[in-house]
This record gives C-alpha cells, structure tokens and sequence, in this order.
C-alpha cells in the first residue's frame, strides 16, 4: 500500500514506575509548578509597580540558571523543561491579551494548585529526556532527568521521529506522551462510497444511508455512581485525609466516563473512515450550543423574570456535552487525514428543517424530534436521516466547488 505524505502525531502510552520513581516525579511536578507559580508573581508585581513594567518569557529565562544555582530543589531537573514551563506560562499571557482585545471573557491567568498542575514537557528528545534510552526487544524504556529509566507499557508501535515528550499524572497513574514527525501517511483502498453524518443527542450519529449509532450517554449511566460520590465528598471535612479520598474517588469516575467516551469516539470515527471516501459533517460551532438560556424580563414588573425553560437547556446542555461531539469530530479528521480520506464541514443552518426532495424550507417540516414531514411535496422520512441527506448534498457541492 503506497504511503503518502508524513504527518505529526503523538503516541500516549502509560508509565510504570516504581515507588522511589513514583516519589520523584510527584517531586519534579511540584517543582515546575513553584516555578510557574513564582513567574507568575513576579510578572503580577512588576505590573503592579508605579512602572507598570511588563517582563516577558525573554526576561525570566534569563534568571534560570541563578535560579538553579540558588536553589538545588530547582537544579535537579531539566533547563529545557524549565523553559518549557516558562513558555506555557507565556502562552497564557498571550492568550489572555488576545482573548481582551476580542471582547471575549479575559481569563486571567491563575496560580496552579498541587491538583492543577499535572504535566511537565521535555521540547527536544535527547535534552533532559531520552526516548527508548535502554534498547530492549519487549521493554520500552524512557529516561528522565532526575527521576531514571522509567518503565513504558508500549502497547503499540512509535512511527516517525520523537520530537518532544511529556509526562502527565491522572489520578494515580502517570502517562509519557511522545510527539512524533515524519509519521508516514497510510492511505486506505479507495471504496467509493460517501456519507453525510449527523450529530445528534437521540442518536449520536446519523448517515444518509439510514444507519443510526445510538448515544452511549456514558454521563448519565455513571450518573448514580457520580451522584453518590459527589455526596460522599461533599460531608468530609475540608484538608482531612478522608476528603482527599473522596476527591480521588470522584475524579476517577470522572476519568472512566472520559475514557469510555474516547472509546467510542474511535471505534465510530474509524468505522466512518473505512467504509467512504468522503465525509460530510456539519461544521458545530459547541460553545455557542451549550451556552445558558438568556433571561427573559417581566415588562410590567421590574426585577421579575418570566420562564424562559432554563431548565430543559440545562439538560439539553448536559447531553450535548456528554455526547461529545468536539473530540469525535476532532479524532474524526485526524483519522481521515492519516488514511487519505477527505472530511468536507458544512454550514448546519436549515438541515433540520429543509427538505432533502424538494429543498423547501419550514419549521413546519419537523414538527416532532423523530419525525420529517414536507409541508410542500409530502415526503416522510426519519428527521436525522434527512438531515444527513442535506448534509451530503451541501458536501458534495463544496468539495466540486474546491476541485474546480
């Protein structure tokens, strides 16, 4: 099978360190994270100060090796990473003054709590780190400074070339992910089939070919277990060793149900991608989906507010999240651009409400969740399916519009 042009991935694969390992890199996360910490400061005092002087990344990786030489806690661990860290607090900076000049919701940058700061990136393989440092037939190894060889459960090959590496803490375990380039494209055989996918909460996908993937709600079947732990948590006494229990149990749930949506994100997606050539989906614009219900003022009675079903969008909102439709669309391009196929988004205005026969246009057309029914010509057919139907056709459209 020919393979096509090489592509940047990353590869996660879990750590398996022992106890003294385990130690030191709870130790090398802290650190790092005082690190940010005191950047932080430094750069809200120097604001604060009658010169209103702005220090930058440029400034503060300067003091790094006074700092290290200063402070044997900081010296232990990588220069780069330490920039690393320096860098990501910029990043933030970056991010806060565009989100203001925007108009959007600034989001200043916060000081990272010992729960809020759980990853540590190496920017170059070789530098601090080195990736499959033993060379082992069946055990992968990767080395870290100040922590040691640390065992790798590599459940799958690393194409390409590692360029940077991470290590991340969920919960109790720890995670190196390895960012690699040079990962050749693996076209599939071409099927000639294409597909307009709809997204949806009764359903999690529909095809214009009539196939219906039904919604997991991995939230909601959790949601007993959730609630019970959540009420558990919320009677311990706050800094007790008992309330740091419920936290873990609590958060563990919370990484299950992310895991079990990962899960059938991937399998859906890559089912998607092998069987067509061409992908229509809509192209969601989530944020602007969940956002709360605007309130709705008593013309006759000021300070009172009218019903406005804030309740139902609450739910509504609830279900569009645990349906999670970003990471699917988002692993749904990755695996379409690693097999050669082409995923084509379209406008989502009126697919619900047109109709795919005759293309005319009602609210009217869908009077029930389940059910599309033509006001003009009289066609019938299931809502999703419709709507994947003029989804495909919209498709199609643009991507013979971007070939000519």
């Amino acid at each position: 099978m020919a393979e096509g042009h090489p592509l940047r991935r990353t590869f996660k694969f879990q750590l398996r360190p022992t106890a003294k390992q385990a130690v030191a890199l709870t130790a090398m996360l802290d650190a790092h994270r005082d690190l940010y910490n005191a950047a932080l400061q430094e750069r809200r005092d120097a604001y604060r100060h009658t010169s209103k002087t702005t220090v930058r990344y440029g400034d503060q990786s300067a003091q790094l090796k006074a700092i290290r030489a200063f402070d044997p806690d900081q010296g232990r661990w990588s220069f780069s990473s330490q920039q690393a860290t320096l860098r990501r607090l910029d990043k933030a900076f970056a991010a806060f003054f565009r989100r203001v000049r925007s108009g959007d919701t600034p989001g200043y940058p916060r000081f990272k709590g010992a729960g809020w700061f759980d990853t540590v990136e190496f920017p170059k393989d070789g530098d601090g780190c080195r990736w499959d440092c033993v060379p082992h037939p069946t055990q992968t190894r990767v080395r870290l400074q100040g922590v040691g060889h640390v065992k790798v459960n590599r459940h799958r090959p690393v194409l390409g070339t590692v360029k940077t590496i991470s290590v991340k803490r969920e919960g109790r375990r720890w995670y190196v992910i390895a960012s690699c380039d040079g990962v050749p494209e693996v076209p599939l055989p071409q099927t000639g089939a294409v597909v307009g996918a709809d997204l949806g909460v009764a359903s999690f996908l529909t095809t214009s070919d009539g196939v219906h993937v039904p919604n997991p709600r991995h939230l909601a079947a959790s949601g007993d277990q959730l609630a019970d732990a959540q009420r558990d948590l919320a009677r311990k006494k706050r800094r007790s060793r008992r309330r740091r229990k419920a936290v873990a149990r609590v958060a563990a749930i919370h990484r299950k149900i992310r895991r079990q949506r990962l899960d059938h994100a991937h399998k859906t997606a890559l089912d998607l991608v092998r069987a067509n050539d061409v992908i229509c989906v809509e192209a969601l614009q989530i944020p602007n989906l969940v956002r709360r219900a605007k309130p709705v003022p008593d013309p006759g009675r000021p300070g009172v507010f009218l019903p406005n079903g804030g309740a139902a969008k609450t739910g509504l909102n609830r279900s569009i999240s645990d349906a999670g439709w970003g990471v699917f669309l988002t692993i749904l391009h990755a695996k379409a651009e690693s097999a050669g196929r082409t995923v084509i988004e379209v406008n989502p205005a009126n697919t619900s409400r047109t109709c795919s026969r005759c293309g005319h246009c009602s609210g009217d057309n869908r009077k029930t969740q389940a059910v599309f029914q033509c006001v003009e010509c009289g066609h019938q057919a299931h809502a999703d399916v419709n709507g994947a139907e003029n989804i495909l056709r919209a498709g199609l459209a643009l991507h013979a519009a971007q070939a000519a």
